[in-house]
């Protein structure tokens, strides 16, 4: 009885065994699946904003070789691939990229007349996804931390800064024709210099009038000692 029992509990114990064995290879192999999935995701992301660079310096360059009284945004991405502007073949972009995120080369765009879709501001991924990376941008990217979105990724061109749909400068004035939110103030204009005391510089207030002294009865002043009579002597 003794030798018969001990197959079946040995066979008990290999089997639970393999249980848990598997588990624990389902488990580790569905937690490298995850970050096999996060450094694809990173790497994606990575290659976004290189792409994205690189439609920043289209952009930039195309403005640069703007003539003067020119809109210096190209009307569509396509100008950027062979300038028209020019007799010869001149490139600002090799090609448009495939986004590495939505695996289409379809990008969405900021237009500086939205009306008719001309005039290429920024360039942007249509992704919804929410971002790993939201911090720690290179000093391309401004304005890129904390954003809810990848399509918050808004390129423009180098050395620029998108903000509510216009164009500013970042360290520098904005180039001739270039849409700003900032305007100059009129020729002859002195600067403003600021106020040291403005709560009072601010509403100047009217002097303030004073209280007639309260009336005192006049007493005539009492002679000096040395001048009054001495009394009569008796």
């Amino acid at each position: 009885m003794r030798n018969g029992r001990a197959p079946r509990r040995e066979g008990g114990f290999t089997y639970l065994g393999l249980i848990i064995l598997v588990t624990v290879i389902g488990l580790v192999g569905a937690a490298t699946l995850k970050v096999d999935a996060l450094l694809r995701r990173a790497a994606a992301e990575e290659e976004l904003l290189e792409i994205g660079a690189a439609f920043g310096e289209a952009l930039r360059t195309y403005a640069e070789a703007t003539p003067k009284g020119q809109p210096q945004q190209p009307p569509s991405l396509q100008e950027l691939l062979k300038d028209p502007r020019f007799p010869g073949v001149r490139r600002h972009l090799r090609k448009i990229f495939v986004d590495p995120l939505t695996g289409k080369a379809e990008w969405g765009i900021v237009w500086a007349n939205p009306g008719d879709r001309r005039g290429v501001l920024a360039v942007y991924s249509l992704s919804k996804a929410k971002p790993l990376k939201v911090a720690n941008f290179d000093k391309r990217f401004s304005g890129f931390e904390n954003k809810q979105h990848v399509s918050d990724w808004k390129f423009v061109a180098t050395g620029q800064a998108l903000m509510q749909g216009q164009i500013l400068a970042q360290g520098k004035p904005p180039l001739p024709g270039q849409p700003s939110l900032f305007q100059d103030p009129p020729a002859g204009t002195p600067p403003e210099r600021p106020s040291l005391f403005p709560e009072r510089d601010a509403t100047p207030s009217a002097p303030a009038e004073q209280a007639p002294p309260p009336d005192k009865e006049e007493k005539e002043p009492e002679p000096a000692a040395e001048n009054r009579e001495a009394p009569p002597a008796t």
